[in-house]
């Protein structure tokens, strides 16, 4: 399975554009792909539960993206969202209630979109780090470090967007895309 994971994730890597951009609601993508992240983490895991909040501008511009990409995007980041509060729920006080938001806004013409949770955060060593083809910090068989690598080809590359991290570990992260 950890094979098959890392090959489907080599071949997204190597492949080029297919598909036609075409103006997107992004505040639509990123809700559906919220709650499909969500949900798919609550069939795999039955005690799984945490907060989603959506903080989204109702006159955010449409954006002309790649609709599957930006989807697998978001999904990338939501699902390493979630897990990170996850994986700080199983050390964290009993009063500890995880919690991913999204936000969207426009500013200067250009769409932002921020993912944050309040889970494990980043390390400052591995920062530089985690964009990086095969690097990850999950457990061996549950990460094939071709997530972030990815989201960070179809934003930058794909879509000439850029995408910064803040993070303060024990504290939780924030990935803000700009397009």
């Amino acid at each position: 399975k950890r094979a098959d994971g890392i090959v489907k994730g080599m071949l997204e890597h190597s492949r080029t554009g297919g598909g036609e951009k075409q103006l997107t609601d992004m505040n639509v993508l990123a809700d559906e792909f919220l709650r499909l992240s969500y949900h798919g983490l609550r069939a795999k895991d039955k005690s799984f539960n945490a907060e989603m909040t959506t903080h989204f501008d109702p006159n955010l511009p449409k954006v002309n993206v790649l609709p599957q990409d930006m989807g697998r995007v978001f999904l990338n980041l939501f699902n390493n969202a979630f897990y990170a509060v996850n994986q700080k729920k199983k050390t964290a006080a009993p009063d500890y209630k995880p919690e991913v938001s999204v936000f969207t806004s426009s500013e200067n013409g250009q769409v932002i979109i921020r993912v944050k949770d309040n889970g494990m955060g980043i390390p400052d060593a591995i920062k530089e780090k985690i964009m990086q083809p095969f690097f990850t910090t999950k457990p061996t068989g549950e990460g094939t470090g071709l997530g972030l690598s990815l989201t960070y080809d179809m934003v930058v590359k794909g879509h000439g967007g850029s995408i910064q991290v803040e993070s303060s570990e024990g504290q939780g992260s924030e990935f803000i895309i700009i397009l």
